[in-house]
């Protein structure tokens, strides 16, 4: 028996699976339930508050993961068999062609990610269950790709996988479809199954044909990952019994209303209707970024596209506000603990020899002879006064005097963050993302911004649906206040 369990924004899909694997567990074997989600997040997620509840193991829950990692168990690979990065490098440098690829991807997200456009060719056309030349054809491509060196590539990848005894993931799951190698189990559950690809639905389908009871979760409104190999066509035509979830418990109803309009405008869908809470919630428009006020509160700004975050990076930055670019390392975050621990040390407190060795970064020779730090046993704990006999550190400058090696700039940014009354100690207020990074995220304060890129706008008049998904993803991560700002240029205009 199937069951699809139906949940738009905030309507606890995931609550409504995790208390169906409860019930179970109170009556199977663990060992004959499985929970097989996109992301390692959620499989993990449903492994723990069951281990949590019924005082259980990781060994206990041997099939709550993700798919690739279920075909790599079953198939008994080992991880050295793993195509990883630096075998991708390897082809790259035998071909003459650089070949890049994000390691962790595809297992912590279930995306495949690659700057060449060759390598995503061939990837996709293997979780579309489409040759590459049939994948070349449909031209979603951005770069220049030629046809005859993508055969070269293609080949040359696969002859070495098998010089070298190597699978990537793909591989595997076609190996698992093959082989049959599902266990059987007696109930199944697959969350965020509208990300699946048709590959991965090939593989679903060969672990139901061994289950007694199968239970599906998604929502196709919120299909945003077609790009990556994603056929939310596979969820939408699932036949079952359906569990329709129709109160969310995040999305007041001004944001619910905005939300609508915009899903209302993708075609291919399974119509639903769900209830905003009883909060009114606000949406406000804007002409640009910098018309809102953001000294306050918690924010999460997102954009269809990295490139689209940079420009709003030094609003932030010069206005002194605390935040995080998700795609960047904050090199604020070294300096500012460097700072703190001088403060606490002109306090009379002992710090360890990485902290001090921080703080020496940070100071110019003319404050401390760096060289001696060599002196010091990395074991102990110090006081400024010990220092300050050692090596005259003084202790009547303030941090930003005694830190003089400091950049400028990220000094200033700090004073400045001091000034606003930013929280430095705890997690940054403002979080920058796309809109993809986003997924699953919900915050009180939600900046969307509406611009594309000139590709993605051509993708927009190609693939109307894809886009409105994205932007109805977007909008329902806000808990209380929608901020929209609207596009600035023609070739990017999106009317919500």
């Amino acid at each position: 028996m199937k069951t699809i369990v139906l949940g738009p924004p905030g309507t606890g899909k995931t609550t409504t699976l995790l208390n169906l694997v409860d019930k179970y567990l109170k009556q199977t074997d663990p060992n004959r339930i499985g929970y097989f989600a996109f992301t390692q997040k959620a499989a993990y997620e449903a492994r723990d508050r069951a281990m949590e509840k019924f005082n259980l193991s990781e060994d206990d829950l041997p099939y709550f993961r993700t798919l690739h990692s279920l075909a790599f168990r079953r198939l008994g690979v080992q991880k050295q068999n793993v195509m990883q990065k630096r075998h991708y490098a390897d082809l790259g440098n035998k071909l003459g062609f650089p070949v890049d690829y994000e390691e962790n991807d595809q297992e912590m997200n279930g995306i495949f990610s690659t700057k060449s456009d060759y390598l995503r060719i061939i990837q996709l056309a293997k979780l579309r269950n489409i040759s590459f030349e049939k994948q070349y054809d449909l031209k979603e491509h951005t770069q220049d790709v030629e046809f005859d060196k993508l055969k070269i590539i293609e080949g040359e990848l696969e002859r070495y996988k098998k010089e070298y005894g190597l699978v990537d993931f793909n591989d595997m799951i076609l190996k698992f479809i093959k082989s049959d190698a599902s266990p059987h189990f007696d109930v199944v559950f697959v969350d965020e199954a509208q990300d699946l690809s048709l590959m991965q639905w090939d593989m679903v389908k060969t672990i139901w044909n061994k289950t007694k009871n199968n239970y599906v979760a998604g929502d196709d409104d919120q299909a945003i990952f077609k790009w990556a190999g994603a056929d939310v066509d596979s969820f939408i035509a699932l036949k079952g019994k359906f569990i329709n979830l129709v109160q969310s418990y995040r999305i007041p109803a001004k944001i619910h209303e905005m939300a609508m309009k915009i899903i209302g405008k993708v075609n291919t869908r399974i119509p639903k209707l769900w209830k905003p809470k009883m909060k009114q919630g606000k949406v406000s428009m804007y002409s640009d970024f910098r018309e809102i006020d953001m000294s306050k509160g918690e924010w999460l700004i997102l954009a269809r596209t990295r490139s689209l975050l940079e420009e709003l990076e030094e609003v932030l930055y010069q206005k002194g506000y605390f935040y995080l670019n998700k795609y960047k390392k904050g090199y604020e975050s070294d300096l500012y603990q460097a700072i703190t621990d001088w403060e606490k040390w002109r306090k009379g407190a002992t710090l360890d020899y990485a902290s001090i060795v921080q703080i020496y970064s940070y100071m110019s020779p003319t404050n401390i002879q760096k060289q001696e730090i060599a002196l010091m046993d990395k074991n102990s704990f110090y006081t400024l006064k010990d220092c300050y006999n050692t090596f005259g550190l003084r202790t009547d400058k303030v941090w930003y005097e005694a830190l003089d090696e400091a950049p400028f700039r990220r000094v200033s940014y700090i004073r400045k963050m001091r000034q606003n009354g930013e929280k430095l100690n705890q997690a940054p207020r403002i979080v920058l993302s796309t809109i993809h990074g986003a997924k699953g995220g919900e915050c009180e304060n939600v900046v969307l911004l509406t611009d594309l890129t000139r590709r993605t706008y051509g993708e927009y008049e190609q693939r109307p649906d894809d886009v409105n998904r994205l932007f109805y993803v977007g909008a329902t991560r806000t808990k209380e206040h929608l901020h929209i700002v609207e596009p600035k240029d023609v070739y990017k205009s999106y009317l919500l």
